[in-house]
């Protein structure tokens, strides 16, 4: 089943405005062209940004080369659910990687359409690493970031660029518990013309960031027994509990949150300055943290 790869917000966009805030994985921007590889029938099948490929509709010796791959069929046979995203890297606007890095098709996103959500970095890396396939690495994992941070990492994208030829195409940035104000996972890029040399694949992703006020109240007050509480009371009053009663839940956990506790928060803080838009954002992500179970 063919599935059109998300669009990818430039990074200020209002559709990804506090994107920023929580835990932010920054990746690489490779300049090639988009691919996608899922099984149909135990068939491989590929497709481009906007189309299934075949033989005779290839995409740049995409479809060919993958359909001869067999890391990716061994691939599909043990995951025929996923999806695998990624960047078919054939000459385009930058011309400045490694003679070998050509013609390689590097792995950025993994669905799972069972589960229907994207998998999470640290979910597929070890798939990625046991049935030796291409993928992008994080160059780094920023909490509560700013502009001026992402900045500096897009001179640290050098990753297959030939030395001494500046950087990549630019950076994308993935905050795996970020739901935009239409309920959306989405994420951010930035690009740019201006680099400097560091790969971190190898070395691990460093983790760099300061905490703010709306984290340190949820990390506070968002219990998991407040979570408990809220998740029986609403399968209680619905006669059981599914996943569509989701929503429900993050909304009476805030609620509860800003009716119960801000009280003691303003006399905890002095007075604080707070974003209730980020106190919705960090609420939601730490829900899914005490209760994963449930996502």
């Amino acid at each position: 089943m063919f599935i059109k790869y998300q669009h990818v917000e430039r990074y200020g966009n209002t559709e990804v405005a506090g994107i920023e805030m929580g835990e932010c994985y920054v990746f690489p921007k490779l300049d090639g062209t988009n691919g996608s590889v899922w099984a149909e029938g135990g068939v491989v099948c590929a497709g481009s940004r906007n189309r299934v490929l075949a033989i005779d509709d290839d995409n740049a010796g995409f479809f060919a080369a993958i359909s001869n791959d067999l890391r990716i069929s061994t691939y599909l046979i043990e995951f025929p659910h996923h999806t695998l995203y990624g960047e078919w890297l054939v000459p385009h606007s930058l011309k400045t990687y490694r003679e070998d890095a050509w013609r390689k098709f590097y792995i950025f996103d993994v669905y799972d359409r069972a589960a229907e959500k994207w998998l999470r970095y640290d979910e597929y890396r070890t798939q990625m690493e046991r049935h030796g396939l291409d993928y992008l690495a994080p160059l780094a994992i920023i909490k509560n970031g700013s502009a001026d941070m992402f900045v500096t990492m897009l001179e640290k994208n050098v990753h297959l660029i030939q030395d001494g030829m500046g950087a990549g195409e630019g950076i994308v940035l993935k905050n795996y518990d970020y739901l935009n104000r239409f309920g959306n996972q989405i994420w951010a890029k930035i690009v740019t013309n201006e680099f400097k040399e560091k790969h971190h694949k190898e070395m691990g992703a460093p983790i760099v960031g300061c905490e703010i006020i709306e984290q340190k109240i949820t990390d506070k007050y968002v219990t998991q027994a407040l979570v408990d509480k809220v998740q029986a009371k609403i399968a209680l009053e619905r006669d059981g509990w599914t996943s569509k009663y989701i929503p429900q839940l993050l909304s009476t956990v805030f609620y509860d949150l800003v009716r119960e506790d801000m009280w003691e928060i303003i006399k905890e803080h002095k007075n604080p300055r707070i974003d209730f838009r980020a106190l919705h954002m960090f609420t939601v992500g730490r829900i899914k943290q005490l209760r994963s179970d449930l996502f």
